[in-house]
């Protein structure tokens, strides 16, 4: 019994399995039939035309057949009518001229009629000849087909006794002699009386078969849908016919302007003829050409402007090197000299030292727009890289009095990283912060997920804008161009990180509200090649005491935390920075100018 029990169970398994695959082949079709009917113009037209044209043949159809079998049956009932009482016109007069005196001779003529009846009129037709009710029974009731006697129902045989002599028509389903009890065919009783010599008043009735009639209405129905079908077949081939002729040409024009925006700037539409598609194409193909034209004129303007940036930047390191040796001459001399000369060495080394920035990143900047900037990627601890950018800002924070805090995750995040690249643009980054800090903290943030490696700087100084967001990684940018540089930056380092996260596959992204602060989040892959679709670290990141910074910092003195319209989480600027520890190093980090790090104790 248990082994019976987990058969049925085995069976019944494989059903339901067999059952749900089933489903999802018809989903899947279901979903690719709506998918290729949504893509595709020329299959969406024909299948509206032959839904317009099934029913627009359908309601035609049914007016013709609704016609054709109303004609055919009026036509025939007419005839049968006309016939049927030329006929007991005619049992009249031969009843009326008959010598008959007896019941037998009564009977027959009753035969003789009967027999004559049903020989001059259709071949499909049955006579029946019966005593009316209340007539003495002297002869016997003669029928060309008693099986079918039943068909005369007694309302019918009581219409006729009461219209007195004049006829009586009723439609009845005649049984298919081929089919018996399953098919019918149509067929109309003609009723009347008649007077016969010694018997008295008897019922005349003529049972007509209309199988005929009813063949040929079918066929005509079957020869209109027929023709229905070829004129849908006909209607769907010429509207395929037709929007193909435009289609074509239209998915030729979508194929050319992909193409186009590839960079496949050669890519023409053929012309032919002089048609509206024909004009379309030539019109498609003059402004491909002249959008070629324009971009080569603009990729030629460009390459030059590249071209003449990279040599001036190159040109100039000469006598730039030469200008430097004579500054470092009077820089190891400015003791010697008097005050005013001292000032005007010592900037000119500065200003110097800042040209040659500007050099670099000019060269640097020149190589991304060629295209000639390579990813020296190699798998590195972003966190350790992260540190490397800190320890060159620390001297920084520290001449500025603003609390530089770190925050890294415990565990390890390898990534396929430029060790160099990334640390350019942390450095930017916290160079940007500290100088617009005014004496805030600034914090660092470090956290990674499976997929991605993300590091946060977040100040609470000045802040920006939503436009000066917009534009903060335009070059040579300024929110406030009567601020000056107090770093000496060449206005291009923004622009450089931008192309270098770029260069990762990675993000740059940047926050700001006017006296709340700005915030960087620099998001990195992984892996290479990886696509990024989230940051494992928020855009904006909360103050708190938990990341090293002063108990003046805790989450119990900054100012509440607001929610901006985007829905961006806005911290409220905090309060004035107390305290001698310019750098509070967290989770490990060492970070110099802090008591934790011998080498700046020995300093």
């Amino acid at each position: 019994m248990s082994e019976h029990g987990a058969g049925w169970r085995t069976v019944l398994g494989r059903g339901r399995a067999a059952l749900r695959r089933a489903r999802r082949r018809v989903r899947v079709l279901v979903r690719q039939s709506v998918w290729r009917w949504r893509s595709s113009m020329q299959l969406r037209v024909v299948s509206s035309v032959l839904v317009v044209g099934v029913v627009a043949v359908a309601a035609l159809g049914a007016y013709l057949s609704d016609s054709m079998r109303d004609g055919l049956f009026d036509r025939r009932i007419a005839e049968i009518d006309l016939e049927s009482a030329q006929s007991t016109a005619q049992a009249r007069r031969t009843l009326d001229a008959s010598p008959a005196a007896t019941a037998s001779e009564a009977q027959s003529l009753l035969y003789d009629l009967n027999e004559m009846l049903q020989s001059s009129g259709s071949a499909s037709r049955e006579v029946f000849l019966w005593r009316a009710q209340g007539e003495p029974y002297v002869v016997l009731d003669v029928s060309s087909n008693r099986e079918l006697a039943q068909l005369v129902s007694p309302e019918m045989r009581a219409a006729t006794i009461a219209a007195d002599g004049a006829q009586q028509l009723q439609p009845v389903a005649i049984p298919d002699p081929d089919a018996p009890g399953t098919e019918v065919v149509p067929g109309v009783v003609v009723g009347s009386t008649v007077e016969v010599p010694v018997a008295g008043t008897y019922e005349l009735y003529y049972l007509y078969d209309l199988e005929a009639d009813q063949e040929t209405l079918g066929f005509l129905q079957s020869v209109l849908l027929v023709g229905a079908l070829i004129m849908l077949a006909l209607l769907a081939g010429i509207t395929a016919i037709v929007t193909r002729q435009v289609v074509q040409p239209v998915r030729g024009a979508a194929r050319v302007a992909e193409r186009l925006a590839d960079g496949h700037l050669d890519e023409r539409l053929p012309v032919k003829g002089h048609d509206e598609m024909a004009s379309l194409a030539r019109t498609l193909n003059e402004m491909a050409q002249s959008l070629q034209e324009q971009i080569g004129r603009m990729e030629e303007l460009s390459m030059l402007q590249r071209r003449f940036v990279s040599d001036v930047s190159h040109e100039l390191r000469t006598p730039l090197t030469t200008v430097r040796m004579a500054s470092e001459v009077l820089y190891t001399s400015r003791d010697e000299f008097d005050p005013v000369s001292r000032r005007s060495t010592e900037l000119l080394q500065a200003q110097l030292d800042r040209f040659e920035d500007l050099l670099a990143d000019l060269l640097e900047i020149s190589r991304f727009d060629a295209g000639a900037a390579a990813l020296e990627a190699e798998r590195r601890d972003v966190r350790d890289v992260v540190l490397a950018a800190v320890e060159h800002a620390a001297p920084l924070s520290e001449r500025k009095g603003v609390w530089l805090s770190v925050h890294l995750a415990d565990e390890r995040l390898t990534a396929d990283v430029d060790p160099r690249r990334v640390e350019r643009i942390v450095r930017n980054l916290l160079v940007n912060a500290i100088e617009h800090a005014e004496d805030h903290p600034v914090e660092v943030t470090v956290e990674g997920d499976g997929h991605a490696v993300a590091v946060v700087v977040r100040d609470h100084g000045v802040g920006m804008t939503p436009h000066d967001v917009e534009h903060v990684f335009d070059r040579f940018w300024r929110a406030d161009p009567a601020r000056a540089r107090t770093t000496g930056g060449t206005g291009l380092g923004l622009a450089i990180s931008l192309e270098d996260a770029h260069l990762h596959g990675g993000w740059l992204e940047a926050w700001g509200r006017p006296g709340r602060g700005a915030s960087f989040r620099l998001t990195l892959p992984r892996r290479a090649g990886i696509q990024l679709r989230s940051s494992p670290l928020p855009l904006v990141t909360e103050a708190s005491a938990g990341r090293g910074l002063a108990h003046e910092w805790d989450g119990s003195s900054a100012a509440a935390v607001t929610e901006d319209v985007d829905g961006t989480v806005d911290p409220a600027g905090l309060p004035a920075l107390t305290g001698e520890l310019p750098v509070v190093p967290v989770a490990g980090a060492r970070v110099p100018g802090t008591a934790t790090d011998p080498a700046e104790e020995d300093r």
